[in-house]
């Protein structure tokens, strides 16, 4: 008997699965919103919402403003702290 081979699937290359998800931020720019499932936040962040870590494992969202090209101004919140932005701001400067 010959083994069965199985067909190789490519992913197709291109957008994420998700629909972009714009929002507007308390102070007037744009933000795009990416929810980061539970399963692929390998890392600790710091919420800057709620100044609270973000643990390994947590499904939470990145946020970037669309103006930000290049992505440094990306920063992980906790989906609930996201929601509620507009009753407080970031516990944090950042420089």
């Amino acid at each position: 008997m010959t083994p069965r081979r199985r067909s190789e699937r490519r992913r197709p290359v291109g957008p994420p699965p998700f629909p972009l998800r714009v929002e507007p931020g308390t102070d007037g720019h744009d933000y795009e919103v990416r929810p980061v499932p539970g399963f692929r936040a390998i890392k600790t962040y710091r919420c800057p919402g709620c100044d609270h870590e973000i643990r390994t494992g947590t499904a939470h969202v990145v946020v970037l403003r669309i103006e930000d090209t290049a992505g440094d101004e990306r920063r992980h919140w906790h989906t609930a702290c996201w929601a509620n932005r507009a009753n407080r701001g970031p516990t944090r400067t950042w420089s």
